[in-house]
């Protein structure tokens, strides 16, 4: 494990999910400003950027936690973990949030807002909670094993 700023330990295979956190956080923050004063971006301009967000690496990034991550974790531990709900919970309903964002006209601000606070409280949770569980309860060698595996984007 290698210590990331502010005190943050992760294992260098979960460098790739932990980056494309960093980035969507960045993006939470500009999504609950639309329509703000501190707002840089227009409710036009913020959806073209959900959509370069989204549109591959978001939607490759849930795939990676859920197809790569979460079963090696189910093959070491219990997957039946309170924490691991809400996170797949959290992610169907950013998915249906995006989705609607992208594929309507009318009221996305209060949909940008929400998309935002989500987002935030969910990366927050696999950061803090969720990778240190599976960085715990795997082995070193299948924790390895799995950085082939993890988009880079």
């Amino acid at each position: 494990m290698v210590k990331r700023n502010k005190g943050i330990e992760r294992h260098e295979s979960l460098y790739p999910l932990s980056h494309h956190h960093h980035h969507a956080l960045f993006l939470a923050l500009s999504l609950r400003k639309v329509g703000t004063e501190k707002s840089k971006l227009s409710v036009d301009e913020m959806k073209k950027e959900l959509q370069l967000f989204w549109e591959p690496n978001g939607q490759q990034h849930f795939r990676d936690e859920e197809e790569i991550l979460l079963p090696a974790y189910a093959q070491n531990e219990s997957i039946d973990h309170p924490e691991i709900t809400a996170m797949l919970l959290e992610h169907v309903k950013i998915r249906s949030l995006i989705n609607q964002i992208l594929n309507q006209t009318e009221e996305l601000e209060p949909m940008m807002h929400e998309l935002g606070q989500l987002l935030d409280i969910h990366i927050r949770r696999e950061e803090r909670v969720i990778f240190p569980m599976i960085e715990q309860a795997l082995p070193e060698d299948v924790l390895k094993g799995l950085e082939p595996y993890l988009h880079k984007d």
